[in-house]
């Protein structure tokens, strides 16, 4: 069976390496538009980095009248608990010869000040009663926090009230290196072909029921065949499903949302003295990708803090991408669902719309908000994020992903962006088991799964604590994920 995939950025290259080592006899080629794999949001600074498990991220668990709501923090938890069990098999091995070349065990911290310090509080309560959060902890206490976060507390004055949860169990991900590695692996070792500088123009079903897919390669106009179609190309899949024909395009429209940093590099002395990434509240009306957070980064054996991000509103699909290219893949159809989102979500675009003009100095002045005093103890400079495109469907503004699979299986895409690349093993798993059914009934396969993935039923991992904790603690010494003796 020929399968395409479209993209070669942490999601493609993920559903690649996870489709050939269920299924050898599979022949795979990938098609990416840019010289290099995991070049456009999977990219260390594209991206936060953060290995998104619901340990610090308020929008995970959102407030209905007093009521902390859990059930999206356990999915995202367990589904990164898959992802683990994924990079983990990879180590094992030897596709990535040292788990220090893509992640980082950083702590995750959530902060807030007086006004949301009992919302913590109930939020800390009800996550810690769980297994996924059992070593969470939570202090009031300024000189206990500063010793998790020092750069948020050193400057701040001490009768300002604070509260904070901690795991230090953490980890920040380098997505772009974890690509390419990836990629090395597919090609070397299991027979992947993969195509640079190739820009897909269109697709469409041939009259025998095969997927013809029309690409622009260094100049030249290049037609490929497939019998199934994966198209992960970030906001580049919806001018792909535009012309795709399928019966459900006329349902999903792209919103784009862009977004900056405040980045600047410090030494490995003070970044261990910072060793993690905290999270705060978002403002009223700001989309979630726009919880602001300072956190450390790692790349290259250089270290970073990030601060941000900063949303905007800049429409063009990807990043390097004009925007004549999102113009040109809009429908008529898609602009009752544009305006509708402009009239519903109007709080939302006049938000993004003023970010977009915010200047150095104004993010200077946000990042000392958060962190008194840091606007001036290192060097910052604004740099450019990832662009993001969520999903309009059928007219409503979505925030999360959603994978969609033709009726015949031969065609699927995955559209949205958050959590995104923390949990792409999980979410390729279940794409794949979705168009390639067949694979999954062989004995071959069925071993396979066991031996990459120990356990990736999430509702075990949700409800069974001893086999969680079993699964946790292997992949975790694996990565090289250490928990504290004093925890």
């Amino acid at each position: 069976m020929n399968v395409i995939i479209v993209g070669a950025g942490i999601m493609g290259t993920t559903f690649a390496v996870l489709a050939k080592e269920l299924a050898p006899e599979l022949d795979i080629t990938i098609l990416e538009r840019m010289e290099r794999p995991g070049a456009s949001n999977s990219w260390v600074f594209n991206n936060a980095g953060t290995g998104h498990e619901a340990n610090c991220e308020l929008n995970y668990t959102p407030v209905d009248e007093e009521v902390i709501s859990v059930e999206k923090a356990l999915k995202i938890h367990a589904q990164f608990n898959v992802a683990k069990q994924f990079w983990a098999y990879l180590i094992k091995k030897g596709a990535i010869k040292d788990p220090k070349t893509f992640l980082n065990q950083t702590r995750h911290c959530t902060i807030v000040a007086e006004p949301a310090i009992e919302e913590l509080r109930l939020r800390y309560r009800e996550m810690s009663a769980h297994h996924f959060f059992e070593h969470m902890r939570f202090s009031e206490d300024f000189d206990e926090i500063e010793s998790w976060i020092p750069y948020l507390m050193e400057a701040r004055p001490r009768h300002e009230k604070m509260a904070a949860t901690v795991i230090e169990t953490g980890t920040d991900l380098n997505f772009g290196t974890l690509t390419e590695q990836m990629v090395a692996y597919a090609v070397n070792d299991l027979g992947v072909r993969i195509e640079y500088g190739t820009q897909v123009k269109r697709v469409h079903r041939s009259p025998s029921g095969s997927w013809l897919v029309e690409t622009e390669t260094k100049g030249k106009a290049v037609r490929h065949k497939a019998d199934v179609l994966f198209v992960g190309a970030g906001g580049g899949a919806f001018p792909i499903l535009k012309k795709s024909h399928l019966p459900f395009r006329h349902r999903f429209t792209g919103f784009p949302v862009g977004g900056r940093f405040l980045q600047a590099p410090i030494s490995e002395e003070q970044a261990n003295r910072y060793r993690a990434k905290t999270y705060g509240r978002a403002k009223v009306g700001a989309p979630p990708m726009s919880v602001p957070h300072l956190d450390l980064r790692v790349a290259d054996g250089q270290h970073y803090l990030l601060f941000g991000p900063f949303a905007s509103f800049k429409p063009v699909l990807e990043k390097g991408r004009g925007f004549l290219d999102y113009l040109r893949s809009m429908r008529l159809h898609d602009i009752p669902g544009l305006l509708s989102v402009a009239i519903e979500h109007f709080a939302l675009v006049k938000y993004l719309v003023s970010e977009t003009f915010k200047g150095e100095k104004s993010m200077l002045a946000e990042l000392d908000s958060f962190a008194p005093g840091m606007s001036k103890k290192f060097d910052w400079k604004p740099v450019e994020a990832g662009q993001r495109v969520q999903i309009i469907k059928d007219g409503d503004l979505q925030m999360g992903t959603e994978i969609l699979v033709s009726k015949e299986k031969t065609y699927g895409t995955l559209l949205g962006a958050s959590p995104g690349a923390s949990v792409s093993p999980e979410v390729m798993l279940r794409c794949l088991e979705q168009m390639l059914p067949s694979i999954f009934r062989k004995e071959s396969a069925r071993e396979k799964m066991k031996e990459i993935f120990p356990e990736d039923n999430l509702e075990t991992l949700i409800n069974e604590p001893d086999r969680y904790r079993e699964i946790r603690d292997v992949v975790n010494e694996r990565l090289g994920i250490i928990r504290p003796e004093s925890e």
